[in-house]
């Protein structure tokens, strides 16, 4: 969305100096969807890139749309930072959403030329040849038929209830009576949305919900086939808790996940060809506002595309990569505790490998002298390993308290069955504290050493998850430091036990310390800045939200500190304002891995601090939820934190686009005679030189 740059104000808090979160989410997504635009991507990496902007504008409803109509039905009519009421928000947030998923349709219909050129078709039913269409009636019969349930409409049967998600197909059928009726068939989940034709070897496909339409003779024998219109339900998936009353959170986490299918609708996307009649129906039956229906080109539910990307064909996919194993983890039989006794270790994913956490997590659960492991788990995924290693641990008799964080969104699933997992293994397993969202990332090895004990502690900006972390960039430091094993140790008293403390060595807590710590770092530049020192602030987030922290970097630049912010998704603060933002810079880079690191460095007059860790500069992060960056002290980690990660960020030209007062973001583009620098291209090119 452009918007033209604001006058500048009396007041670093005007409204005007900041943009809608909602509308930069949105832009963000933009942002992936160029990537599916760009001939630069390779093939099936363009589909996949597609397939995650449909999901991603889906959660976006799910939990963003859903709670600016919960803000409207509540009477709130606060503005948000930049200005907006929930209903302003509402009715830009439809516009700048239906504009994007236009652009999806227009963007595939561009790659199918280049997919059929490459092998790889998805056919409309009637592009298919008559041997084709006898298999995929046969197919129906056999495979599909047996699981469909149609659904008749009339005073006698309700209209059904339409899950989130599912994708259906409205059909409207004549009578003997020459009456005509309305009835609702749901595709099955069970089935994949492209059927892959016999004899195409996997390369031709038809879409499931043609192959459905074109049989539902077979479904509604006796009765006239007027017409069929797919259509999608997005529904209200926020999952509310009103823990006060809840005894058992899991259980109440339970309950709501129950719920969330039954949530209030919040989009229903119909094709063109529907017509007002049947729209009529779905409007009212829905119980739905006619502006939450969204009309555009079939197919519906794109993010079914991600069914291409398991196609075995590496030829149209990024060169397959080996993450490295830093040297001092490397070799048969190291003793990874001497290690980290020996110096603090930098990981930095994918590039380096995530199995020396695993191997730190069993070696744990395996060494006679470990007493205790104690462990944060936010999204671990499936099949873990690292639940494995605890489990191993419990079972060796270990003490391992976990804390388990149930309210990770759409992995609350998946959390519950870990939970119960360790649980049944004696694992003390804990939710959580009231009102608080655990979202650090954080593991810590009590270890018998001679005399006494040593703690050993691995912290991280990512979750521990091996499967994300092969495709998220993240960064995470393995330690002995004294005081950050006592930091530790207090966290999880604080997070386990009941605990008043509100200060700690090293580590900066939230929602304890961090705020203000943060704060009193950038104010720090701004006297660095003003003795002629020279301020600098490099921030690395995924966010950046906050209102008090925009304005305290306005403040900055306005005193002449050198400000970078490389925020991969929403970013409310303009950048570039006359006598506001000038020194401040705002990029964004979208490319083969997922940026979710967070860092951040304080030139601190020529002593560089840097903090690493789970917090985006959001209000959540900062005042409702238990995050933890720490402090990386290592000079030779400082410096290639510097100059070998945030250095390449900056100079990004390939994958990074700046955002200018207007809050429109551009391609970066190389000074004349230089060659373009891809940061994560880079970094996957230096993995061999870690030695």
């Amino acid at each position: 969305m452009s918007e033209s740059a604001p006058p500048a104000p009396a007041s670093l808090d005007d409204p005007r100096l900041r943009i809608d979160r909602e509308v930069s989410l949105l832009e963000f997504f933009r942002r992936v969807l160029e990537e599916a635009q760009d001939p630069a991507n390779a093939l099936l990496e363009r589909v996949k890139f597609l397939a995650i902007v449909s999901s991603n504008l889906a959660e976006f409803f799910m939990v963003r749309v859903a709670g600016l109509k919960q803000q409207i039905e509540a009477g709130v009519t606060e503005p948000s930072l930049a200005g907006m009421t929930p209903g302003e928000q509402l009715a830009t947030v439809r516009g700048l959403a239906q504009s994007l998923m236009v652009e999806t349709r227009a963007c595939l219909r561009g790659l199918l030329p280049l997919l059929s050129q490459a092998g790889i078709s998805l056919l409309d039913y009637g592009e298919l040849d008559r041997r084709e269409k006898a298999w995929l009636r046969k197919f129906f019969e056999r495979t599909v038929f047996p699981v469909l349930t149609p659904l008749a409409v009339d005073p006698g049967r309700p209209f059904p209830h339409i899950s989130n998600m599912s994708l259906n197909l409205a059909v409207v059928i004549k009578g003997p009576d020459g009456a005509e009726r309305f009835a609702r068939v749901k595709l099955p989940r069970t089935l994949p949305r492209l059927v892959a034709l016999e004899g195409g070897g996997s390369s031709r496909f038809a879409w499931l919900d043609q192959v459905v339409a074109e049989n539902l003779q077979l479904l509604f024998p006796g009765m006239q086939i007027v017409s069929s219109h797919p259509f999608r339900v997005t529904r209200d998936a926020e999952v509310l808790i009103q823990e006060l009353e809840a005894e058992d959170l899991l259980e109440t986490i339970e309950r709501g996940l129950r719920r969330r299918k039954f949530g209030r609708v919040v989009r229903v996307t119909v094709d063109t060809a529907m017509p007002a009649a049947v729209r009529t129906i779905l409007v009212e039956n829905l119980e739905m506002e006619p502006e939450d229906m969204y009309t555009m080109d079939p197919p519906l539910g794109m993010s079914d595309l991600m069914q291409l990307y398991s196609l075995d064909r590496p030829d149209l996919k990024d060169t397959p990569f080996f993450p490295a194993v830093p040297a001092v983890l490397r070799g048969e039989g190291t003793d990874v505790f001497a290690a980290i006794r020996r110096q603090d270790i930098l990981l930095h994913h994918p590039f380096d490998s995530f199995e020396p956490v695993v191997d730190f997590l069993r070696t744990a659960a395996r060494d006679p002298a470990v007493l205790a492991i104690k462990q944060t788990l936010y999204r671990v995924g499936q099949n873990s390993p690292v639940v494995e290693a605890l489990l191993e641990a419990a079972g060796r008799g270990k003490q391992v308290a976990v804390l388990v964080e149930l309210k990770a969104r759409f992995d609350e699933e998946s959390n519950i069955e870990w939970a119960r997992a360790l649980e049944r293994e004696g694992v003390h397993v804990v939710y959580g504290l009231l009102g608080l969202k655990t979202h650090s990332k954080i593991a810590l090895v009590v270890r018998q050493e001679g005399e006494g004990i040593r703690r050993y502690v691995h912290l991280s900006t990512g979750n521990y998850n091996p499967a994300t972390a092969r495709v998220y960039t993240d960064l995470s430091l393995f330690t002995a430091d004294e005081d950050i094993g006592w930091d530790a140790s207090d966290i999880f008293n604080y997070l386990t036990g009941y605990s008043g403390k509100d200060n700690y060595r090293k580590l900066l807590v939230a929602p304890l310390t961090m705020r203000a710590r943060l704060e009193q770092l950038i104010l720090r530049e701004v006297e660095h800045q003003r003795a002629g020192k020279g301020g600098r602030l490099i921030f690395k987030t995924n966010a950046l939200v906050d209102g008090p922290l925009i304005s305290l970097l306005y403040k900055a630049s306005q005193a002449g500190v050198a400000i970078d912010l490389i925020v991969r998704g929403i970013c409310c603060l303009r950048p570039g304002v006359p006598g506001v933002s000038e020194t401040i810079r705002v990029r964004s880079i979208v490319g083969r891995f997922l940026e979710h690191s967070r860092a951040y460095y304080f030139q601190n007059g020529g002593t560089p601090e840097i903090y690493l860790g789970s917090a985006d500069l959001m209000p959540r992060n900062l005042d409702r939820r238990v995050e933890v960056l720490f402090p990386v002290e290592d000079p030779a980690i400082v410096r290639r934190l510097r100059e070998d990660i945030l250095a390449l960020y900056c100079d990004d030209v390939v994958k990074a686009r700046d955002m200018g007062p207007d809050g429109v973001y551009v391609r970066t583009a190389a000074k004349p005679g230089s060659s373009p620098v891809d940061a994560q291209a880079l970094l996957l090119q230096r993995r061999p030189g870690r030695e």
